[in-house]
């Protein structure tokens, strides 16, 4: 019987993190610093009633920092015996020998480190079987084919179940780790009416099976959405107003966060440089990171350093109120780290001038696009440059009027953030970044 990738395995894990330290000891390096994790899972995914795949994983890993001084050495393996860790360790003290100091190189401030790493609640097992998930993943599928007799063709309804588990620890004497889960259920479809081809999908996911949306709604709903988009239009290059679905809006504040990143602000290459207490969004905005919500998907005790996660607001009222750093941007920036190593813990969007619902947000537009896709890579960190391909509907007289497609919507992102006229209550639950649907005051909309 296969041993499960849950909290038992941490103190076997923790044994190899110092073990691991200690080799770096040994080897003369000055600061240490290692990571150990396990992971463990399974997709199944079906297409039109036929089992397409099932794809296990089974993953471990371990790398190890070391610094001799501020020269810096890093190596990794996935092959625990102790003759392995120790050529790694080597491997790592090898490379460190033959790099150029950096001043700010070196482990975390001890006192930002974690000292207690409280409960997140962050693992659930789910006791599906891959024959479990196929009727899962079938379930989910005829359920959206079911919707509407133009639902001829599927890329498929995919099952996800995964459990992890993780430490970290260093020279300094943090040694930590916690145990998580992640489970999926999605759908792909394609509806077809005509010559008229669309797609569209949904999906749920959560650490807790018991909290995903039901198969054969999620399937529903994927019907439902790819049906939506048939007979999609053409516009005519204009400017009006975007109203952008939660699921989208979500990218706005993705770019906000790589412009305040601490990399992107050393290296001089954000749009929004030297920022921290300056307004960057309307006075009704807010911007707030929990790391420590129970089952968030992404919640952490501690960042990939060890340093202690917490509560902070990264905007107030529109201003900016600091970066998200980890040791080294912030020691580059003269500032303090903020436990940001592996980015941003559970990100909340919110607005004091109320939480319209996404109808009364169309009312409130009038006329205008309402953005459900965004395609390709078109924004310029540099310059905040905005130019994506995008689909949705056409909104006049506060409803909706048509699905569109083919069509491109352009400004600049510091002119975006500003532009801001509500965010809506109708939040989209999934993942680490919740916001509700944003309305922006006229932008441009290149079509035909």
């Amino acid at each position: 019987m296969q041993q499960e990738v849950d909290a038992t395995r941490i103190p076997e894990l923790k044994h190899i993190v110092e073990q691991v330290l200690a080799e770096a000891r040994r080897a003369g390096a000055s600061q240490a610093e290692a990571a150990v994790s396990l992971q463990r899972g399974f997709t199944t995914a079906v297409r039109l009633g036929e089992v397409d795949t099932v794809e296990y994983q089974r993953d471990r890993g371990m790398g190890v920092t070391v610094y001799f001084g501020k020269a810096k050495g890093s190596a990794s393996t996935a092959d625990f015996s102790a003759e392995a860790l120790h050529a790694t360790v080597a491997k790592a003290c090898a490379i460190a020998r033959y790099t150029a100091e950096d001043e700010y190189a070196g482990l975390a401030d001890p006192r930002d480190l974690a000292h207690e790493v409280p409960d997140l609640d962050l693992y659930h097992r789910w006791d599906l079987e891959p024959d479990q998930a196929v009727e899962l993943a079938r379930e989910c599928e005829a359920a959206g084919l079911a919707v509407d007799r133009r639902l001829n063709n599927s890329e498929g309804a995919s099952v996800g179940n995964h459990c992890g588990v993780r430490v970290h620890g260093n020279s300094l004497g943090f040694l930590q780790g916690y145990a998580s889960s992640s489970h999926s259920v999605s759908c792909v479809l394609l509806a077809q009416q005509g010559e008229d081809m669309q797609r569209d999908y949904w999906y749920s996911s959560a650490r807790d099976p018991g909290e995903l949306e039901a198969a054969a709604a999620i399937g529903r709903r994927a019907g439902q959405n790819a049906v939506a988009r048939l007979g999609a239009r053409k516009l005519a290059t204009r400017r009006a107003p975007v109203l952008y679905s939660p699921d989208m809006a979500r990218s706005l504040f993705r770019s906000y966060i790589g412009a305040i990143r601490g990399a992107s602000q050393y290296r001089k290459s954000s749009f929004l440089l030297d920022v921290a207490g300056s307004p960057v969004f309307p006075s009704f905005l807010q911007l707030e990171e929990k790391p420590h919500i129970l089952k968030g998907m992404a919640s952490s005790p501690f960042d990939a350093e060890g340093v202690a996660t917490r509560d902070r607001h990264l905007v107030i009222d529109g201003v900016a109120q600091g970066y998200v750093l980890d040791s080294y941007s912030a020691r580059r920036l003269g500032l303090r780290t903020t436990g940001n190593a592996d980015g941003v813990h559970n990100l909340f969007v919110r607005s004091t001038a109320g939480a319209p619902s996404q109808p009364e947000l169309l009312k409130q537009m009038g006329t205008g696009l309402l953005v459900t896709e965004l395609m390709g890579q078109g924004v310029n960190g540099v310059t905040g440059d905005y130019s994506r391909g995008a689909s949705g509907f056409w909104v006049e007289n506060g409803a909706i009027a048509y699905p569109v497609h083919e069509i491109t919507v352009a400004g600049n992102l510091k002119d975006m953030f500003r532009r801001i006229v509500a965010v809506g209550g109708d939040v989209d639950h999934r993942g680490g970044l919740f916001t509700g649907s944003v309305l922006i005051d006229d932008l441009t909309i290149a079509g035909e």
